[in-house]
């Protein structure tokens, strides 16, 4: 799979708190960093996000009495599952996996700051209406294609390829880059409704091997 310059990897909130031992982890999610390490060298244009959530956020369980994490509440955009309290601003679990080891990268794009509305995808706060000026980013570095990696495959990832496609981009998630929370069946909805809005899937293997930009 050839890679230009008008290709970027965005590696999706490979964060401690999502990793083991954090205080939402995925399983297996430290799994993706040496696969990411091994992409970034191929990319000239790199992005990396992270959850970065105000103490108190909207978002978390202990922010509504009686509720535990997994319930859905209505939030003023719709439906907003509650989670444990993760990646609040400036504590360990917020931070940057420490074997990351992507020096190319060239923005960090920080989501879910707004207290009172969460934002899975890096490109639109949920309920889809604010932007976070990912995509404008992307006009001005003439960045047409996206390759997508990280936390968590169900969910940021899965809004984050689908809002990209929504706003005309080509979208490639990267499998084994990829790990997922897997609630109620959430990972096969999620490539289900991947592949229906035209997102692509690869092995690493396959865009590394495309060689660097």
């Amino acid at each position: 799979m050839g890679l230009s310059a008008g290709d970027a990897l965005l590696v999706v909130d490979v964060q401690n708190d999502f990793c083991p031992g954090g205080a939402l982890a995925v399983p297996e999610g430290d799994a993706v960093v040496p696969v990411v390490n091994r992409l970034a060298a191929s990319f000239r244009n790199v992005i990396l996000t992270q959850d970065w959530h105000p103490p108190e956020h909207l978002s978390f369980a202990s922010s509504h009495p009686g509720r535990k994490p997994g319930d859905v509440v209505q939030a003023p955009y719709g439906e907003q599952m509650l989670w444990p309290d993760h990646c609040v601003q400036a504590t360990h679990g917020a931070e940057l996996h420490e074997a990351l080891e992507v020096p190319r990268t060239c923005l960090v794009l920080r989501k879910g700051m707004d207290p009172v509305v969460d934002s899975y995808s890096a490109f639109f706060e949920n309920g889809g209406s604010t932007p976070t000026g990912l995509r404008g980013y992307l006009e001005e570095r003439r960045i047409g294609r996206i390759f997508v990696a990280g936390l968590a495959a169900d969910f940021c990832v899965r809004y984050t390829a689908l809002d990209a496609r929504k706003v005309g981009l080509d979208v490639v998630v990267v499998e084994d880059a990829v790990r997922s929370i897997d609630v109620d069946g959430s990972l096969d909805a999620a490539w289900r409704e991947m592949e229906q809005a035209g997102v692509r899937r690869a092995a690493s293997r396959e865009v590394a091997r495309g060689g660097g930009t």
